[in-house]
């Protein structure tokens, strides 16, 4: 029992802490994800009226998902190095999503959600995230440096684990 309030203890001590982090911890290379972004409080008490997540090069094939009493506009981007995706290159490929709306109060948190396909080559990405408020935003994007180096504005991560023979999907 005292385990369990330790345990309940930290969780909430954790989620306190929450920032704009993704649902999912890993994916697998050359996939197609569902990627989840949370929000878990506004700008220092001020309710959050648009985020907008920024797409590392390597994730292709974003299509957002709608939510109710938010409206979606995507950016498209010339990609560095085109890629092959059955059976056509591609040049440009979506580079950022924003979600505008709400807005969603402080005491709140909700999800964001796209489906991208993951890069072929296993590794870490970095989803950059700008939080717009009413009054203010944050922008998550820090990367981690130094080992042990506490960030105060975490980019949501997500680690690519190989495939291993994955099959093909969307």
């Amino acid at each position: 029992m005292k385990k369990t309030m330790m345990l309940a203890a930290f969780l909430a001590a954790s989620q306190a802490q929450a920032h704009v982090t993704l649902e999912q911890a890993t994916g697998v290379a050359d996939t197609y994800q569902k990627l989840t972004f949370r929000v878990g409080h506004g700008c220092d008490g001020s309710p959050t009226k648009s985020i907008t997540v920024l797409l590392p090069e390597s994730v292709i094939g974003t299509k957002p998902m709608q939510k109710a009493g938010w409206k979606i506009k995507t950016v498209e981007g010339k990609l560095s190095v085109p890629v092959e995706a059955h059976g056509r290159k591609i040049t440009t490929a979506v580079r950022e999503v924003t979600w505008t709306g709400g807005p969603l109060a402080d005491e709140f948190f909700d999800e964001f959600t796209v489906q991208s396909k993951l890069p072929a080559e296993a590794g870490k990405l970095y989803f950059r995230v700008v939080q717009e408020c009413v009054k203010g935003s944050m922008a998550w994007d820090e990367m981690p440096g130094e080992a042990g180096v506490k960030l105060k504005a975490p980019a949501p991560a997500l680690d690519v684990l190989p495939a291993d023979g994955a099959a093909h999907q969307h």
